[in-house]
């Protein structure tokens, strides 16, 4: 290894330079020897060879000294880097995603059916046949427009009869009035008299008897007054009625004419010219509203709470790539339905130019801000144990821990958690067999999979 030639290399040269230190201490030993003799006589001055000797050997002795606390610390350090690279060259790589929130907007989408806002079936009033065709499916027309003409002469001779015996009874009416006249007249003449017997009989002139006789007919006539005028008022209430039968009559003469109830279009044509019909049973036509319609979707329970009147929602169309309408809401059911728990909702969208027809597929995208958006975590790092779901979670020390966890909703490729994780934690994902609680890793950042179009890239929703 290159790293132990280097270490043999430093050691050899250590070895030589303590061995030219040793040589060079024997010889000015030697020297100091030699002139050992001559130190009493006079001071001698030292040679500038032994001086240069002198401070050669004091640099090798630095040197040495150096090289002997550094080297062995060089390669402690170089072997420990060694082995420190080696573990983590061994360590197990484990790919990692960050815990992220979802948008603070929540899409739902869900699937509906286009209707017409106004709808009905135009059925015949009066039995006959057909006279006339005035439109076919497709038309548009206004309100109260001619559709169609009935020819009812059964009705016509009802009409006929009514009038007749509408006659009859005014004509009875003229009667009792006539009748009651008479006998306010016979009342009268039978008061008059009355009051002259009675004035007689109180002078004696004439009998009580008789008296008492001409009392009881004005009496009588006075009853039959009340019974002539009771008579009048029953006539009147016959007059009355024959009028109302008239008029009754009158007016489903008025439905030989089929008119339009509301301007629309007519998408539904069952009849032809001189075809039977009977009053209440054969529908004639089927008109319908298209410059708005409506579209019902049924809103999970989870999310039927961030619906509410006057939210916005947006329809697509499969045939129509690339189209969006926007719609309102306009009412909810208020109450959940409980066989399927779900909130029936309306939309209503405008179609000023007709691109949208009644019965329609569309998918309908509800937007609704959430307060607390939730954690979303790939499907693929969910792990499923006896204890509950969990994801491999890892920590500071890239050490493992296997945190539980509680789910929300499932989007197929993310999942919701609703606690158990915090924001920016790292998790595994497709954790391994060898990703064990407590072991070591070597995390690795992977870029996040886009969310698919069924998935909520931006806190959408589907069930």
């Amino acid at each position: 290894m290159p790293g132990k030639d280097n270490l043999e290399l430093m050691e050899s040269t250590e070895a030589r330079l303590r061995g030219e230190i040793a040589e060079l201490r024997r010889q000015l030993e030697e020297q100091k020897r030699l002139h050992g003799g001559h130190s009493a006589a006079a001071p001698a001055r030292p040679a500038r060879r032994t001086l240069w000797t002198m401070g050669f050997l004091i640099v090798l002795a630095i040197a040495g000294a150096f090289l002997a606390g550094y080297l062995p610390r060089q390669r402690r350090q170089t072997i420990l880097f060694a082995e420190a690279k080696a573990a983590v060259d061994t360590l197990p790589i484990a790919n990692i995603v960050k815990v992220e929130r979802s948008s603070p907007k929540s899409e739902l989408v869900l699937p509906g059916s286009i209707q017409a806002v106004t709808e009905a079936p135009i059925l015949a009033r009066a039995s006959g046949y057909i006279k006339r065709r005035l439109v076919d499916i497709g038309d548009r027309v206004a309100a109260g427009q001619l559709l169609a003409e009935i020819e009812a002469p059964e009705l016509d001779q009802e009409v006929r009869q009514a009038k007749a015996s509408l006659q009859q009874t005014q004509s009875a009416l003229e009667q009792a009035l006539a009748n009651l006249e008479q006998g306010k007249t016979n009342q009268e003449l039978a008061r008059v008299t009355a009051v002259r017997w009675s004035n007689l009989a109180l002078k004696g002139a004439v009998s009580r008897q008789e008296n008492d006789q001409y009392q009881a007919q004005y009496k009588a006539q006075s009853a039959n007054v009340q019974a002539l005028e009771k008579a009048v008022a029953a006539a009147r209430n016959n007059v009355a009625a024959a009028e109302a039968n008239v008029a009754r009559l009158t007016d489903m003469q008025g439905y030989k004419q089929v008119r339009a109830p509301f301007a629309g279009v007519i998408t539904l044509r069952n009849v032809d010219v001189g075809a039977l019909i009977s009053a209440g049973n054969t529908m004639l036509f089927r008109i319908a509203q298209k410059n708005v319609l409506r579209t019902y979707v049924n809103v999970p329970q989870a999310s039927a709470v961030s619906v509410r009147v006057g939210q916005t929602a947006r329809l697509s169309i499969p045939d129509l790539p690339g189209r969006q309408f926007t719609g309102t809401v306009s009412r909810t059911a208020s109450a959940l339905d409980p066989s399927t728990r779900t909130l029936l909702t309306e939309v209503q969208v405008p179609n000023a130019d007709g691109t949208l027809l009644p019965g329609m597929y569309a998918m309908v995208n509800l937007t609704a801000p959430r307060k607390d958006p939730p954690l979303l975590i790939p499907g693929d790092t969910l792990v499923v144990r006896s204890n509950g779901p969990q994801v491999a979670v890892v920590e500071g020390d890239h050490t493992i821990h296997f945190q539980p966890i509680v789910l929300g909703r499932d989007y197929g490729d993310r999942l919701e958690v609703l606690s158990g994780l915090d924001g920016g934690a790292e998790i595994v994902v497709n954790p391994s067999d060898f990703i064990r609680e407590g072991s070591k890793v070597n995390p690795v950042l992977v870029a996040e999979k886009p969310a698919s179009k069924s998935g909520p890239p931006a806190g959408r929703g589907s069930h």
